[in-house]
């Protein structure tokens, strides 16, 4: 049985909401935390959606201390997302964090837990994650079981109150916090990084996109810690389509799931800077062509909205 508590959040989906469930069942998880978001007033249909996502919560049949968040109205991806891991580490220390189609392999949860012990009291290390988009050749030290990042990495993630506490979904005032020599150290001294990231936060303090996790990385850098990253990938993600709200299409970048054997050695707590480079490039694809497809499809995402 995993005693680390775990947070679930879920919305409008609930065949994925299943799947995790299969997966918890068979870790078996001592405390859940269930936050679904409400129904939007403007979908008809999604009412019956949402009431079959807490339906799903209820049904959960192990020895478990289950908590819920159902919230009445819709909060959206930001602030829902933002208000369910506020609401988690009011009640913990600290947990693993799960969006509805993040499905990890029964390993991610004794990895986390690990891995939130060794780094609890270390102020260098900001989060764990059990996602992975880099190929081994393109990390250091392939042959160790994780490496330390710049950005959170949040499918499939675990954290401390500590490093939430320092999350904000309104960033209004970010180039304060992160002024352009230090935004230039932690994006790599790259200067398509740092384009990329400034025009992320800008949009993000313009509230022109509605999510949260940038805000995160915003706080990673302004504090400058690192984030574990497993070598290997724990998670799939099953979340990608239309009724995504912005992982529309699966570019299939997640490199193959696999377990991770345990216990893990110590790593050092250094920036793998080589894999580091890889996800700028091919993840954020903070290159200047990217930047060029981002502002088309920025623009185009704008006008759709306008129409």
């Amino acid at each position: 049985m995993i005693n680390e508590p775990i947070l679930i959040m879920a919305f409008n989906r609930p065949d994925h909401l299943q799947v995790l469930i299969n997966r918890l069942r068979e870790v078996k998880p001592t405390t859940i935390y269930a936050a679904i978001d409400g129904p939007r007033t403007t979908r008809s249909e999604e009412r019956e959606k949402v009431e079959s996502c807490r339906a799903l919560i209820a049904s959960i049949d192990w020895e478990c201390e289950v908590k819920t968040q159902f919230q009445d109205e819709n909060l959206g991806c930001g602030l829902g997302v933002s208000t369910a891991i506020s609401w988690f580490f009011t009640h913990e220390e600290r947990g693993i964090i799960l969006e509805d189609d993040i499905i990890p392999d029964p390993s991610f949860f004794p990895y986390c837990s690990e891995l939130l012990d060794r780094y609890e009291t270390d102020e260098r290390v900001f989060a764990i994650s059990g996602c992975n988009f880099v190929p081994p050749e393109f990390q250091s030290h392939p042959d160790q079981a994780y490496r330390f990042s710049q950005v959170p990495h949040i499918w499939g993630w675990a954290t401390w109150r500590r490093s939430w506490d320092q999350h904000n979904l309104d960033i209004a005032g970010w180039r304060k916090q992160l002024p352009m020599s230090k935004l230039w150290a932690r994006s790599g001294k790259s200067l398509p990084g740092a384009v990329y990231w400034a025009s992320t936060f800008e949009l993000l303090a313009r509230k022109e996109v509605d999510t949260w996790d940038g805000q995160l990385v915003l706080a990673s850098m302004v504090s400058e810690q690192y984030t574990v990253t497993s070598n290997v990938n724990l998670i799939q993600n099953i979340g990608f389509g239309e009724e995504a709200t912005h992982t529309l299409v699966d570019r299939q970048e997640l490199q193959p799931i696999s377990p991770i054997s345990m216990p893990t050695a110590d790593v050092p707590v250094e920036l793998d800077r080589k894999a580091d480079s890889w996800t700028r490039k091919h993840h954020f694809r903070a290159t200047w062509r990217g930047m060029l497809d981002q502002a088309d499809r920025y623009l185009r995402q704008r006008r759709r909205r306008n129409s």
